[in-house]
């Protein structure tokens, strides 16, 4: 069994540098096929803005939803018109928590656009109900659920927004328009969309820095959200390369 080719897409390079730190870390050198064993180093740039852990590549595409899909998709094309295209995309940052405290890691049971759509007198219409596309991805549940037993995660809807909440009031009506949901972020559901267009299964993993409401910058835990984001990423990889579709 081969393992899973996995591409993982950050937003920014503190994101991007936190996973592959804590890739290096935590796990194992692997031989790539080269003939030689090839550690993960954030100072080693093997194009723009990748890292190469054996089968796994780290990018960091850019904020919101549509530079997470562009950049997705590039590497995705690139990978393929190379002939070792990815099998498996993995959305990873930090992110809002809905209840959960910082440094918590949640992995999606659902990849939601939470703002795409109109308003209406009636209320929000995502662009599922207005007829004009998905507003949600699920990713295969045996392996999310899987990926979160292994990095002690919270397993529950992850929101992708493209402007970030900063009022109470808008905190519950997300709340309330996504029960269960356990995270706000800006990319995940432009990752899956590039995926999905490429018959490519996705994931999202996420670790709290503040929470979903009024932007309280004393309380954000930056660091810490993005040490437990390495960790988690780490913990996680041996379950996502032994992943067969």
């Amino acid at each position: 069994m081969s393992p899973a080719r996995i591409l993982i897409v950050t937003a920014v390079t503190a994101e991007r540098d936190a996973v592959v730190a804590g890739l290096e870390r935590n796990g194992p050198s692997t031989d790539t096929g080269t003939g030689t064993d090839t550690e993960v180093n954030a100072d080693t740039e093997l194009h723009a803005d990748t890292e190469l852990h054996a089968d796994t590549e780290v990018i960091a595409a850019g904020a919101g939803p549509a530079a997470a899909a562009a950049g997705t998709a590039t590497a995705l094309t690139s990978a393929a018109s190379a002939g070792a295209p990815f099998t498996l995309v993995v959305s990873a940052g930090i992110a809002g928590g809905f209840e959960q405290p910082p440094g918590t890691v949640v992995v999606a049971s659902s990849i939601v656009a939470a703002d795409l759509g109109a308003d209406t007198s009636e209320g929000f219409a995502s662009v599922a109900d207005l007829g004009f596309g998905r507003a949600e991805h699920r990713p295969p549940p045996a392996l999310a659920r899987d990926v979160a037993e292994a990095a002690g995660a919270v397993y529950g809807p992850v929101l992708t927004v493209s402007t970030v909440t900063g009022t109470a009031a808008r905190a519950r009506e997300l709340a309330s328009r996504h029960p269960g949901a356990v995270a706000e972020a800006m990319e995940g559901f432009g990752v899956a969309e590039a995926a999905a267009l490429h018959g490519v299964p996705a994931l999202e993993m996420r670790t709290v820095s503040n929470s979903v409401g009024p932007r309280d910058r004393a309380a954000w835990r930056i660091p810490q959200a993005l040490a437990a984001l390495g960790t988690g990423c780490a913990a996680a990889l041996p379950v996502l390369r032994a992943w067969e579709a």
